[in-house]
This record gives C-alpha cells, structure tokens and sequence, in this order.
C-alpha cells in the first residue's frame, strides 16, 4: 500500500516534464520572458527532486519488504527441508525458490507492475492533445504489450528448465565437494567430471536459450519504443505543420508516450526475473500448504519413561516404492536394551531409523508409553531420542556445539555430562582447543573416525533421553572406545532408558536381554538373547567370542518367532 501511494505520487510528478515543454515552446518562447523561465524551471526542479525522492523510498519500501518475506517465510522453509530427508512435503528446492522470490522482491522489477495501471492515463492524456496522437500511442503500446506476452509464453519452458536443471548441477557438485576425497582415491574423477560437463551443458544451454530469447525480446522492446516515440514526434510535426498542434504541444506529447509504455519495456528487461519469480511462489506456496495440511499436536504429552512398541510396521524408504522390512514386532521395556542383527541388507538400518523417528512407517505403528511419535511435540521426542546413525556425520561448529545439538548457547555441565557418559571426555580435552575446537567445515580440525564416533555418541546421550538408538556405534571403536561404549549401554540402562542397538559384532550382544533377528527384510526370531543366538547357531547357546558368530539364514517351521 505504501508503495502504491509513493507510486501514485510519483507518476503524477512525471508530468511536470510535458508541462514544463508545453510552457516553454508555447509561453516562454513567445513571450521572451526570462522570469517565466526561471520560474517554471524551478517548479521543474522541485518536481524531479520530489519524484527522485519517492523513487529512492519505494526501492527502500521493496528491499524491506523483501526482508520481511524472507523472515515470514524462513521458518517454514527450513521446516520443509528437514522434512524432506523424510518423506515429508518439503524438498531442497524451498531454500532456492525463496531466495529467487527474495531476489525479486527487493528488484526493481515489481515497481514497474506499479506503474503500468497508469498507463491507461498517459494514453488518456495524448488522446486529449488530439486523437491522431492518442491513436499513434494505442497502437504502439499494443505491440509492446505482445512483444510483453510473447516473453511469457516464450519464456515458461526455458524457465522451468533453467530451475530444474540448476538445482542438479547444484546437487551433484555439492556431492563432489563432500566427497572429493572418495572420488579422487577410488578413480571415479573423470566419471564425476563428465557426469558434470553433461548435466552443465544442459544447463548452460537453458541459460543461453532464456537469455536469448529475453534479450532479443528485449532489443525488440527498445526499438519499438524508440520507433513509437519518433513516430509520435512526426505526427505531431503533421499537425503543427497542419494547424492543428503547437510546437509545445507536439514534444509534450512524445514525452508522454515514452512515459507511457516505459513500464511495458522495463516489464520485458525483467520478464526472465519475473517468470523465474512466479514460478518459484507456486512451488513454495505448494510445498507451504502442503505442509499446513500435516497433522499438528496440539496436546503436549510427557515424555516417555517406560516403554517402546512397534506394532506390525512395515518400512519404505521416503519417495521409494519396495519395502525393506516387513510387518516388524516387538516391545521394549525401560531398563533394557534389545540388540538387532542379522545379514547385510536385512533392513537393519532402515529399521533403526524408524525407531528414532528419522523415517515413518508406511503401515503399522511405532509407539513410546503407547502414544505415535507424531502425537508428541517435536521438542519433547527430540530431547527423548538419542541416535547414532550407521554413517556418522558432524556439523561445521565446535565439538561442544555438536554435542549439545547444535544448540547456539550450549549448556556447558550437559554437554560434559554427555561427554563423560559417552568416556569422550580425556579424547575430547586433548584436542587442540578443547570442548571449543571447530570441526567441519573446510577449516575444521579433522577428527579421526573412532573420535567422530565418540563425538556422535555423546551426542545421543546429550540430555539423557529414554530411547537410545544405535546403528553400527563400534565400527570405528578402539577396545579402549568399545568398553565406554558398554558402559554407556548399561548406564543408560540403570537410569531407566531403552537401548536398541544394531550391530555386526557378537560380543555387543552382551550387553542386550533380548535379540531380533532380520533377514531378507523380515522378522525371523525375537526373543532372549540365548534363545536366539541358540536358534540361529543351531546348537545349545553358549558364550560367543568376538567374531565367532556364524549368521545364516534360519530354519524353523513358524513364519515368526
């Protein structure tokens, strides 16, 4: 609304250009007088000095609201991306959608949407001079008008594609920076690099074919513009010469029309902006709403104490189509910790994640204390859960940052707490600056696998939640990181919480009353511990050593234990 107004205003003030012409060839040249000169350009000056000023408020007004956009809008977009790692509504493309409508915004593109209506009054005003200059002026704003609608329907594919083939090549080189490493020690640069020269030529070809066809449409913009003002300026040169015009009148009104249809060209200098612009509003507004849609929880529940259920859950994994573990089931007390083994690709992973809240069951439920996950506010089942998934990942901050959850102010006696629970502690105080090192990040202090490990487990154990979910927490673990992580185990047991842990290692198990065992993506035995290490063996239970337990795929009559 401020910006309608300021725009109201200003183009009212564009007028005192035409009226100051019209004064001088028709007043001022006749008369002779120096006066009316000095005057009427004073008034001139006064006029363009307010309408500079107006134009400098409303690119302030735009570049505000602009910020104001981005900071409505912020929290819902990193709501989406955090659930599109899910199968939620968001994807990586929000972020990029509300940084081009930002962009566009705060540009000088939407003043000339405010502008445009008063072009009807322009063209009003050349009509009145005389209707062969107001003919002229319809005439030639109509063809701009097409050459404005020719760049929309032009424009929308080779804009459509230009977003879509850019957030790949942003995806596959954000891949090769993070595993650069990876891809130069296992010779698959040149396949990464060809992948890439493929994917930025199509690219470059989007961006040549929307640039293009905005700058031919563009040019062709200008001259009409250039065209219709001259062409203006010798009607009414025909009607002085006729009688019918003065001098003044005949200047004024060239003004005018390029006045006119100046918000048409500048419309089509901006269209690519513009379309890229709409686009990325219908995307976000549909991502945005589709994300309204999901359930909230309105009633806060406690957090849970005493138990995790999983009732016949079935796994997907997000956006795929076949189901990695199949009709799972099993109930897990406080005080106790259930391993899960089996083969690789059993679904062990996949599994993990569900428990942990990561990814949600296609069908049946996941329960703690007998409630869903989603009746719980997200804040209290992300202070309840702890998990170390199979592939350990840190964030750029400090290690104390990292621990708390990338919390900004960090609580300092939890996250030595965490620490201390995870014996990380002594590695952690020897580092370089201590709890306040900088990893990630390119300048980052390059941690080892087994201290990354060490790092991520205390990060589970940060606020001490009741469920504890751990996928492979010792495949980087010296004996002196495996015993801290048993003493962990248990006293996460002794205080009350659940422990699930995932493992390859037999000698893991001994810290779990009870085992599950997958295979080919379903539940092939659960019970106590002996029981089910008995069965798979094939043999009386006894004390496994590390490394001497044999998986094989298990023989018995009942499709589930």
């Amino acid at each position: 609304m401020a910006v309608g107004g300021f725009s109201v205003l200003t183009n009212i003030l564009m007028l005192a250009g035409p009226l100051f012409m019209l004064q001088v060839y028709d007043r001022v040249l006749v008369s002779r007088s120096l006066p009316t000169l000095a005057g009427l350009l004073a008034l001139l000056i006064g006029a363009y000095a307010f309408q500079g000023l107006f134009d400098i408020i409303r690119g302030r007004i735009m570049v505000r609201t602009a910020e104001t956009v981005d900071r409505l809008l912020s929290g819902p977009v990193q709501k989406a991306l955090l659930t599109a790692g899910r199968g939620g509504p968001g994807n990586a493309q929000a972020l990029r959608d509300l940084d081009q409508l930002r962009s566009f915004v705060g540009s000088g593109g939407p003043l000339a949407l405010f502008d445009l209506p008063f072009l009807p009054l322009f063209l009003m005003l050349c009509w009145l001079i005389h209707p062969l200059i107001g003919l002229v002026a319809l005439v030639g704003g109509g063809l701009l008008l097409a050459v404005a609608l020719l760049s929309e329907l032009g424009g929308r594919h080779s804009a459509t594609a230009l977003v879509e083939d850019g957030a790949r090549r942003a995806e596959l080189a954000e891949a090769m920076r993070r595993n650069g490493d990876l891809i130069d020690a296992m010779g698959m640069g040149e396949a990464f690099r060809g992948r890439f020269a493929t994917l930025n030529d199509r690219f470059l070809a989007a961006v040549r074919s929307a640039a293009d066809l905005s700058g031919g449409l563009g040019a062709i913009s200008k001259i009409l513009r250039l065209l219709l003002q001259s062409t203006v300026l010798a009607a009414g040169a025909f009607l002085v010469v006729e009688g019918q015009l003065t001098g003044g009148a005949m200047v004024a009104s060239s003004i005018l029309v390029a006045r006119a249809v100046s918000p048409i060209e500048t419309l089509v200098a901006n269209w690519r902006g513009m379309l890229a612009a709409r686009l990325a509003y219908r995307r976000l507004s549909d991502t945005l709403a589709r994300l309204e849609r999901q359930p909230q929880v309105e009633t806060r529940l406690d957090a849970p104490r005493h138990s995790l259920e999983v009732a016949d859950a079935t796994v997907v994994a997000p956006h795929g189509r076949h189901v990695i573990v199949d009709r799972v089931g099993f109930r897990l007390e406080a005080g106790t910790a259930l391993g899960v083994i089996g083969p690789s690709g059993s679904g062990k992973s996949s599994l993990g994640r569900v428990l942990a809240g990561v990814w949600r069951p296609v069908r049946g439920r996941v329960l703690l204390d007998g409630a869903d996950f989603d009746q719980y506010n997200s804040d209290v089942l992300g202070s309840s859960v702890g998990y170390m998934p199979q592939a350990t990942e840190l964030f750029d901050g400090t290690v104390s940052e990292n621990i708390a959850r990338m919390a900004v102010t960090p609580d300092s006696m939890s996250v030595i707490a965490a620490a201390r629970a995870a014996g990380a502690h002594e590695m952690i105080v020897a580092l370089p600056s201590g709890y306040d090192t900088r990893i990630g990040g390119a300048d980052g202090y390059a941690l080892s696998g087994g201290q990354q490990q060490r790092v991520a487990l205390a990060r589970a154990l940060f606020g001490a939640p009741f469920l504890l979910v751990l996928d492979e927490p010792n495949s980087n673990l010296d004996s002196v990181g495996e015993a801290a992580l048993v003493t962990a185990i248990e006293a996460t047991k002794e205080r009350g919480g659940a422990v699930v842990l995932i493992t390859h290692r037999p000698s893991l198990t001994l810290v779990c009353e009870n085992l599950l065992y997958l295979a080919e993506g379903a539940q092939r035995i659960f019970g106590k511990r002996e029981e089910v290490l008995r069965r798979i063996e094939g043999g009386p239970a006894r004390p496994a050593a590390p490394g001497s337990l044999k998986i094989v795929e298990p023989h018995f009559t009942g499709a589930k234990a």
